[in-house]
């Protein structure tokens, strides 16, 4: 693990951290965050659990994550980080587009998953986004997961009306609109409600029920029956 000497600290930058076993990767990543104005880098780290002592260490705000790495993979790590510092958003990176690693690190709680050779301001962007609480999942992946869930059998029934239980009608209406997947034009269009409005109630599904984005909340209806395939 290796720490950084940090400038001054800014009401504005955020707090990144980097974690993959190759070096090389490693440099690269963190020559794109010190390029950033608003980013700045809190330190590196080998392993999974060189991950853990560095967040547990350091106020981290995104940690860059890789996926496959040897000790402690980037998943278990991602599921320690998110479950003691909730605050610390986690963007998972892999050289492999394959769906287990996706479903995985979202269920992990990443709210990012995006391949290594993705372009540098598609991942600085994604640090950005996450940091304001959204999630990043390419469109495809999005489908495959919904796809994933609908068939997956997990499903535990009895959780729906736990699920229901705080959310008012409207809520529970956008929730499972989405479940489809549908962003917040189309559900807007849908309900016939403004965007402003959908994205309110979003908000407000989201907070009641513990949820970090709305991949989170697609898992949680399928997971839960809330919606099922077709349905």
């Amino acid at each position: 693990m290796t720490d950084v000497r940090l400038p001054p600290p800014t009401t504005e930058a955020i707090r990144v951290a980097i974690v993959d076993d190759q070096e090389l990767m490693r440099s690269a990543l963190r020559m794109m965050v010190d390029s950033q104005p608003d980013l700045v880098l809190v330190g590196e780290a080998a392993d999974g659990g060189e991950a853990l002592e560095l967040v547990r260490a350091h106020h981290v705000d995104v940690v860059l994550m890789d996926v496959r790495m040897p000790r402690l993979d980037g998943i278990q790590a991602t599921t320690v980080i998110t479950r003691e510092r909730p605050r610390t958003r986690v963007v998972a990176l892999t050289t492999f587009d394959l769906d287990e690693y996706a479903f995985a690190a979202i269920r992990a709680g990443a709210s990012a998953f995006l391949l290594k050779d993705a372009r540098g301001e598609d991942i600085v962007d994604a640090i950005r986004v996450v940091h304001a609480g959204h999630a990043v999942v390419a469109p495809s992946t999005t489908r495959r997961l919904i796809e994933h869930l609908a068939t997956s059998p997990g499903v535990d029934a009895s959780r729906a009306d736990a699920v229901l239980e705080p959310l008012t009608a409207r809520e529970a209406e956008v929730l499972r609109a989405v479940a489809t997947g549908a962003t917040n034009a189309e559900i807007a269009a849908r309900m016939h409600l403004s965007e402003a409005t959908v994205k309110t109630h979003v908000g407000h599904v989201l907070a009641k029920l513990d949820l970090r984005d709305r991949v989170q909340a697609v898992v949680l209806a399928y997971e839960s029956g809330l919606v099922s395939p077709g349905g």
